[in-house]
């Protein structure tokens, strides 16, 4: 589940160079097999009999889609398209919360973290609906990070859920919570940096959080710009600059953002960009005309 996360905050394109898996096929080398089997039979037999181990180990460290839950496998597709099937956000969280009702595979626990998260953001008719999901998806993550503490993935997902359950809460709550949101984001950077989304949640933190208490514009930027220096399509990253740029009073540069984010052909997650980025960039071009 970790993948369908890092560039996107439901979904992504994952490079390949980046894979457990593919590191480790190029590792392989290290075993002494990148020539021609040498020495007797028996000495080749078992050559390749450590190969063979070491090829399981790879596969398995990799976490292949084919070794994850079917509820998980289809979190990974579903949430960038989710625009076109709304009501599978019911139904897919429905059926997550039963799969992890008791112990919970990991994956599953980060996917009800991600669904939690768009259901908050796209389902919620009320503020206590809305808590109430982030409160669930920060809930799961916090089980997954219990479980797999090396999981950048559930680390994300545990300080998105929460920052969102904070801010909706309120600035007291808010700011009660920084210090964990805070060691989330620096958990997830810390475990794999190209996780392009953490930038996205430390640009806004640190937009949206007083300067007296660590809030910083010019640090917000950076983060952004280095998110979007890993993934130019993250199209809510962009509107996190937009916005950043505009309390900076840079209205040039922020309206070539906003327009960009507008006139993307290729967004990184179809979804977020119909239902939160273009209406967030349109709202913030008509606010600095």
């Amino acid at each position: 589940m970790e993948r369908g996360c890092r560039n996107s905050y439901a979904s992504g394109g994952w490079g390949a160079l980046n894979d457990p898996a593919t590191r480790g096929w190029h590792d392989l080398k290290g075993h002494g097999l990148s020539g021609p089997l040498n020495g007797s039979w028996l000495t080749n037999c078992r050559r390749l009999k450590r190969l063979f181990f070491s090829m399981l180990l790879v596969l398995l460290a990799g976490a292949p889609s084919w070794a994850r839950s079917p509820l998980a496998a289809e979190v990974g597709t579903f949430s960038t398209l989710y625009h076109e099937r709304l009501a599978r956000v019911d139904t897919i969280r429905e059926e997550l919360e039963r799969a992890t009702d008791k112990d919970g595979d990991v994956d599953d626990l980060i996917a009800l973290a991600q669904v939690c998260f768009i259901w908050g953001d796209v389902r919620a008719t009320t503020t206590e609906k809305r808590l109430e999901a982030y409160d669930e998806g920060r809930m799961a993550a916090k089980r997954a990070v219990k479980v797999d503490p090396k999981n950048a993935a559930a680390h994300f997902w545990y300080g998105t859920n929460t920052a969102l359950w904070g801010q909706t809460k309120g600035v007291i709550r808010s700011l009660f919570l920084l210090p964990t949101v805070q060691g989330e984001i620096q958990a997830v950077l810390d475990l794999d940096p190209n996780f392009t989304a953490v930038y996205a949640l430390a640009g806004n933190v640190l937009y949206e959080v007083p300067a007296l208490l660590g809030g910083d514009l010019r640090k917000a930027e950076q983060m952004f710009r280095t998110g979007l220096a890993q993934d130019p399509n993250f199209t809510g990253m962009r509107v996190g600059l937009a916005k950043t740029l505009i309390k900076q009073g840079r209205i040039l540069e922020a309206r070539r953002e906003l327009q960009a984010v507008l006139d993307e052909k290729t967004p990184r997650n179809m979804a977020e960009w119909v239902m939160k980025d273009t209406k967030a960039a349109r709202a913030l071009l008509q606010s600095i005309r």
